[in-house]
């Protein structure tokens, strides 16, 4: 059986964000004994220089995964992770928010979500929310004798059983297409039409990834 996709979403313009993406994907892969494969915006090959051309690819990248893994740190959310958020969710993609920062921002009251009310709420997704520095000096003080990379494993091997657990749960969740697969068509054949720009598949691509998805029980 091939793995499911998690497009994996979040900031990547510094060698924190991406060593920490990398790590964590690798994580998640093994802690779902490789059922799970999670595609790294930071590693598509991009030929073109034009930001339009990487905004399609990833948005096509989004259409085209399984599930949706979005990276929510930050005072205020990396704005290209959330219209990626948006997309999959106007598809109804599974998918799970992590958060490791541990500073509140947003409108939301204590209850709530540590950011904007306008991302939270939508069905099918799962918040995950962690004091990124409480468990990094847990794990630091637990191997503070070994090399630092078992501080990294501690907390990402930590995280990913989460996540995998998550997306376990949404899996068994039902779709809001309740297995309507003309309408789910519909749908995705306009999400690749709204953004405009240029962004295009070849004839049927709608068609067979609907049908991916609805074999695999996410429609």
């Amino acid at each position: 059986m091939q793995p499911l996709s998690i497009y994996f979403a979040g900031s990547l313009f510094c060698h924190k964000d991406l060593v920490g993406n990398l790590h964590l994907a690798h994580s998640i892969e093994n802690e779902s004994k490789k059922s799970l494969r999670c595609v790294l915006p930071q590693n598509l090959e991009s030929v073109v220089t034009r930001a339009l051309d990487v905004r399609n690819q990833d948005l096509l990248q989004v259409i085209n995964c399984d599930l949706a893994l979005f990276n929510f740190d930050g005072t205020d959310l990396d704005s290209g992770t959330i219209v990626e958020f948006m997309m999959a969710k106007m598809l109804d993609v599974p998918a799970v928010v992590l958060r490791t920062d541990f500073r509140w921002s947003g409108d939301q009251n204590k209850d709530g979500d540590p950011w904007n009310l306008m991302c939270s709420g939508y069905p099918r997704s799962r918040v995950i929310l962690k004091n990124g520095m409480a468990e990094y000096q847990a794990a630091q003080r637990k191997h503070q004798d070994k090399h630092p990379v078992h501080t990294v494993e501690e907390l990402h091997d930590s995280w990913a059983k989460e996540i995998v657990s998550a997306f376990s749960e949404l899996r068994r969740m039902p779709s809001l297409f309740d297995g309507d697969q003309k309408q789910a068509l519909a749908i995705y054949e306009w999400a690749i039409k709204f953004p405009g720009g240029g962004l295009s598949v070849p004839s049927g691509w709608c068609k067979e990834l609907v049908s991916r998805k609805a074999a695999a029980g996410l429609i």
